[in-house]
């Protein structure tokens, strides 16, 4: 079967075939590095994540380039700096390593590629050159900016029309630009921030920086190409970010009619109950946080329980049924623990759900289908039912745990650690040895108001949170 995605470009489903099958690239916007990514920022990485495996397992391992970035140079960047007094590289080294173990723990796949703005300079500065040599971008007051006019196809990707367009416009119409819609390439830095010499024909002076929305064109040119397969990104991403980076790639490169990228594929937004999540309103929850409390694989069922190009709704009670579903396949899993693993195709209907569009809440109810087979399996059957879900679930990212380990769960900040847990146990079973059944009591009534549950059995004790 095909698979089929929704294009953002074109406004509708279509079948997806890469330029070159043995070299199939992707591109998804990461993050501005100077705090704690929201979970919110969280969904993309996990949905594209999912379709990073699926276009692995069509095409092959080594056949997909995908490509996510970090920006590492930014006013909020530099603010940070400048209020902490760190470093810059320090700050941005911080966060993007927290950044890489906070989705490694929602059990994404490291991309191929992590370029850093900072370590493209000289590329973005060879796409203004062109911009301004085919009169696509003018210098005004040390500033360069795209001619939104210049690119007739502007407002393509966001479907919006030019008088939207501007009064849409998020920050307040500057003197240096000769129409409200064109937008910064390149910006004069302060003496006490970073920058770069620009080439001397610009006609700017002293040092300066990137705008936001070069930094992922001359990224995607240095590590994929002029025109990639697929380019990612939030809801939020699609204007005015993505539609500068149409305007500018296209103009700089000669493509025609070619955005940029063959497919364009934008995630919906991630609510606050009702709410949109958003910084202004605090109401930001990060998977930093969460991941005190709750398991990572948890927050990953939670994110892929909506089709990705709808809103989604983040509450307790999606955490907890999200827990409560991956709990019934982990108990499935752990009644298998006995059977001898063997090599399965991915059963054809959750792989036709996920052809189609990333289809993941079907692709999930096509996986509890499969547990409850595969928990009436008997002789022969059993290797294969336990095989199929442990295929299914390796495409959606899901069940990378031992059952075992699973049901011992997160720590939570205020909780007991496993080892203290474990010590306690050991105390418990010498108590009770020692017929000192009141110390044992006590710890069983310690371990409860931890939420600890476990039980006893002829091979020792085993316990997990509840």
């Amino acid at each position: 079967m095909t698979l089929h995605l929704f294009n953002t470009y074109s406004g509708k489903k279509e079948p997806f075939e890469p330029t070159n099958p043995n070299r199939v690239t992707m591109y998804v916007c990461g993050p501005t590095v100077y705090s704690y990514a929201h979970i919110g920022n969280a969904r993309p990485p996990v949905v594209f994540d999912v379709l990073f495996r699926l276009l692995r397992h069509q095409y092959g391992e080594s056949a997909v380039i995908y490509a996510r970035n970090f920006t590492d140079i930014d006013d909020k960047i530099i603010a940070a700096s400048q209020e902490t007094g760190e470093p810059i590289h320090a700050i941005t080294g911080k966060y993007a390593d927290i950044y890489r173990a906070d989705m490694a723990a929602l059990g994404t796949l490291p991309p191929t590629q992590e370029p850093r703005a900072t370590e493209h300079i000289e590329e973005m500065q060879r796409l203004v050159s062109a911009l301004l040599d085919k009169g696509h971008a003018y210098a005004e007051q040390d500033h360069v900016l795209f001619s939104v006019k210049s690119f007739h196809q502007y407002g393509k990707l966001s479907k919006l029309p030019q008088d939207d367009i501007i009064a849409g416009a998020r920050v307040e119409v500057a003197p240096y630009k000769h129409d409200p819609a064109d937008f910064v390439l390149w910006k004069p830095s302060k003496e006490d921030e970073p920058g770069w010499e620009a080439p001397t024909d610009w006609g700017v002076a002293g040092r300066g920086r990137p705008g936001w929305h070069l930094e992922c064109s001359a990224m995607i040119r240095a590590g994929l190409g002029e025109t990639i397969d697929i380019h990612g990104g939030g809801q939020d991403l699609r204007f005015p970010h993505h539609e500068n980076e149409i305007a500018q790639s296209c103009c700089a490169h000669d493509t025609g009619d070619i955005p940029l990228a063959r497919f364009w594929l934008h995630n919906g937004f991630l609510n606050m109950g009702k709410d949109k999540m958003s910084k202004s309103l605090g109401n930001i929850v990060t998977p930093h946080e969460l991941l005190n409390t709750w398991q990572g694989e948890v927050l990953r069922f939670a994110l892929l329980s909506a089709h990705y190009r709808q809103p989604l709704e983040w509450t307790d009670s999606l955490l907890e049924q999200s827990k409560k579903q991956l709990d019934r396949f982990y108990r499935t899993l752990s009644e298998f623990s006995d059977v001898e693993e063997i090599a399965v195709e991915v059963p054809a209907n959750i792989m036709a759900a996920l052809r189609d569009d990333l289809n993941t809440p079907e692709a999930i109810a096509a996986l509890h289908a499969l547990r409850d087979r595969a928990a009436s399996a008997t002789g022969p059957e059993r290797a294969q039912a336990k095989a199929q879900l442990l295929a299914a679930g390796e495409l959606l990212g899901l069940f990378s745990s031992d059952p075992a380990n699973w049901f011992k769960g997160a720590t939570s900040e205020d909780g007991l650690a496993d080892e203290a847990i474990d010590t306690l146990l050991d105390e418990r079973a010498q108590a009770r040895k020692e017929k000192n059944y009141a110390r044992a009591d006590e710890i069983r009534d310690e371990l409860a108001a931890n939420n600890i549950i476990f039980e006893d059995g002829p091979d020792g004790t085993t316990w997990r949170r509840g």
